[in-house]
């Protein structure tokens, strides 16, 4: 293990776009640290990928929601590593639901761990992000800039995490690090219970598409960010002939 190698922890990364990032960054050389809610499904994840990239990965079970295991998780990836780079905000649950009918427990999970849960990630992380000068990429929605009917607590979660990622951006680009936030249209992962199918879901967003937007993002030179992403499919499955 080289001295000099980046790392990075990855909030929600056992499966879809957070997995889809975290290969992507094992496969530039870098050390991973990812986090779930199951302890079996990190280990499971983390099975796989040691693989082929060894004790370059590593997982933890961490609910975002309680800010002592996003402390726990940091500290862990230090002390393995020596350092903390980036942070990849991605976490994140959805319930949909006309405003009549989301019930109050829908409605504090969904800002809890969408918009609570970054916060409580980025807090842990600034101290070391500070030494390193590193990065913090929130993965939003395109949910954060479009609203639409059953979508009012995910719609506020995701705008406000925007805004709240705007903000942190100018309150931290003194101390070097750079933040950004990725707002994806549809993407082909499990979120909200949807299996992603090969054929079906060929003209969606894929995961390693957001991984490879995140190393660009780390590769861009260093007086350049670019603070807010939206990305779509270049052809929706309506339009598909």
């Amino acid at each position: 293990m080289k001295s000099n190698t980046k790392t990075a922890l990855v909030t929600g990364g056992t499966k879809g776009i957070g997995l889809g990032i975290a290969e992507a960054m094992l496969a530039d050389g870098m050390n991973v640290m990812i986090t779930g809610r199951k302890q079996r499904s990190v280990d499971a994840v983390v099975k796989q990928l040691a693989k082929k990239y060894g004790d370059s990965i590593m997982g933890l079970a961490a609910d975002v929601v309680d800010i002592k295991d996003q402390k726990k998780v940091v500290s862990a990836a230090i002390k393995k590593w020596k350092r903390l780079d980036v942070l990849i905000a991605n976490a994140g649950v959805g319930h949909f639901a006309s405003i009549e009918d989301l019930t109050a427990k829908q409605w504090k999970e969904v800002i809890d761990v969408n918009l609570t849960g970054v916060f409580h990630s980025v807090k842990t992380a600034i101290p070391a992000l500070k030494k390193s000068k590193g990065y913090i990429i929130t993965i939003a929605s395109l949910a954060g800039c479009n609203f639409f009917a059953r979508g009012a607590a995910y719609n506020a979660s995701k705008f406000g995490l925007v805004g709240m990622t705007q903000a942190m951006m100018l309150d931290l680009r003194p101390y070097d690090i750079k933040c950004s936030t990725i707002m994806p249209g549809s993407v082909a992962t499990y979120f909200n219970d949807h299996k992603p199918n090969a054929k079906k879901d060929a003209w969606k967003i894929q995961p390693e598409d957001i991984g490879q937007m995140v190393m660009d993002l780390l590769k861009m030179p260093a007086r350049t960010l670019p603070s807010k992403i939206e990305v779509r499919p270049a052809k929706p499955a309506s339009t598909k002939k």
